[in-house]
């Protein structure tokens, strides 16, 4: 077995979907699907959108194997032509994507997906599993990042995490969100996402004393020591023997940097002793950084308390995202063609509100003010809208519609981006850094109350009077049945 090959990473009915759309009249129909999700995680004011990339190398990999297709035969419900069909599969549509890193909001699609039913239907499981997990991480880790308040946070997961793919990914997904480096050597290799370490309390117990380990420490790693200082006692023995040493190998070799990190016990209290030993000891510019169990609220709460730390390593609350660890991303039908290419929006109604579906084929805008370059709104629309910048646009709020606003003085910009047209790769895409710089502009260009942690503003996401009026008479139509 390809342990690389994630062809067969989808849920058994697309398989048999698939099988009944290439024996009926569907063969051929052109489908549109929308992923999007419906909840901001942690009751938060956004997400940030991730895992574009993986989806582009499953795209480009997507092809069956022999013992894939022998797998299917043995299951017995499969048609002879629809395996050979497989046997020669590639996937022909189009994807069009929010851009990886962009703050995206409840309801509107990040990626759009149009191909014949069977292409679209085969790669709806990995498509979710991509986006869904790593914009669950990256999510969290804006949250960490945002409450240490310009300090680096180190993702420090792997070990927690669930499953490989999990610590490597959730490490990219968290550096995309601003996280400084990662413990995950792997994640370095593949994306370049800075390694960084400090020593194993293991390490501090294998000699006779701690100053021994430390000594030593400094004595191979000079030009990066970070002393683990909780291994026995933080302000009566840690801290001590970390001057020490310092002061004895660091200083006459003319370094003065090092740090040290605490794992454990009351963080803030011994933050600060630890800080006034230094300072005494004429080492004021000796880094402390914490760890242990750390996550968005309690680094607040240390800062709250003017805890002394420069840095925060962050573990299996960011890369589980524990506090909130399932994120609802789902893949629905929104349109099809018919033979003379006309598209034919599609709409799934629910008794659950939440759960009825916005039709058609779209485009999402976002409005930004011209002064401030803050964004105001999203605006969904049918594909074929154009929103004229030049001139007054009004925006209403799709479920209470006697909200109305007035936009003037606003630029608009395309949230979507096409990634592959007729099955060919036409995005070019971003290195890692280059993702993590635009989700970083992006962030800023929110408004402080959509980032509030507690009670955010809800950022307006709208449809257009055309999109809202397609959407309520086939509501209208389908409740009559």
């Amino acid at each position: 077995m390809d342990l690389n090959n994630y062809t067969l990473l989808c849920d058994f009915y697309e398989l048999t979907m698939a099988n009944g759309y290439f024996q009926t009249d569907y063969k051929e129909t052109i489908t549109y699907f929308d992923l999007f999700y419906r909840k901001n995680p942690d009751k938060g004011g956004f997400v940030i959108c991730a895992g574009l990339e993986s989806v582009v190398e499953y795209i480009q990999n997507l092809h069956f194997f022999d013992d894939d297709i022998e797998y299917l035969r043995s299951k017995g419900v499969f048609c002879e032509e629809f395996l050979e069909y497989l046997r020669n599969f590639k996937f022909t549509g189009d994807i069009y994507a929010v851009k990886e890193g962009t703050p995206v909001f409840p309801y509107e699609p990040i990626l759009t997906v149009r191909a014949k039913a069977m292409e679209a239907q085969l790669i709806e499981t990995y498509l979710l599993l991509a986006i869904n997990h790593q914009s669950l991480i990256a999510t969290k880790a804006s949250r960490i990042v945002r409450a240490a308040e310009g300090r680096p946070v180190l993702e420090f997961g792997s070990r927690r995490a669930q499953g490989t793919a999990a610590a490597i990914l959730g490490a990219r997904s968290a550096y995309i969100a601003g996280v400084a480096g990662t413990a995950c050597a792997i994640a370095d290799e593949q994306f370049g996402v800075p390694a960084l370490g400090t020593m194993a309390h293991s390490w501090v117990q294998m000699f006779d004393t701690e100053y021994e380990a430390f000594e030593t420490y400094c004595k191979l790693y000079p030009n990066n020591v970070v002393l683990l200082v909780d291994t026995y006692d933080v302000l009566k023995s840690g801290v001590p023997n970390a001057i020490k040493a310092i002061k004895e190998i660091l200083l006459p070799m003319g370094i003065k940097k090092a740090g040290i990190r605490i794992d454990s016990g009351d963080i803030a209290y011994l933050s600060k002793k630890a800080h006034n030993m230094f300072v005494k000891a004429g080492l004021p510019w000796v880094t402390i950084c914490v760890s242990n169990g750390l996550d968005e609220r309690l680094i607040t709460e240390l800062i709250n308390q003017d805890a002394c730390v420069d840095s925060f390593g962050v573990g299996e609350r960011l890369i589980t995202a524990s506090s909130d660890p399932v994120f609802g991303g789902v893949y629905k039908l929104v349109a099809i063609e018919d033979k003379d290419g006309n598209i034919i929006p599609k709409i799934k109604i629910s008794e659950n509100e939440a759960k009825i579906t916005n039709p058609h084929y779209k485009k999402i805008y976002r409005l930004f003010e011209r002064d401030t370059h803050k964004a105001i709104a999203d605006v969904m629309c049918v594909h074929d809208e154009v929103i004229d910048d030049t001139k007054p646009y009004e925006i209403f709020d799709p479920n209470y519609t006697w909200k109305r606003k007035t936009v003037e003085n606003f630029y608009v910009e395309p949230l979507q981006v096409p990634v592959f047209i007729n099955g060919e790769l036409v995005y070019d895409l971003p290195s890692l850094p280059e993702i993590r710089k635009h989700s970083a502009k992006e962030i800023g260009r929110l408004w402080e109350e959509v980032k509030r942690f507690d009670n955010p503003h809800t950022y307006y996401f709208d449809l257009s009077q055309k999109l809202w009026d397609i959407k309520h008479e086939m509501l209208r139509k389908g409740r009559k049945g």
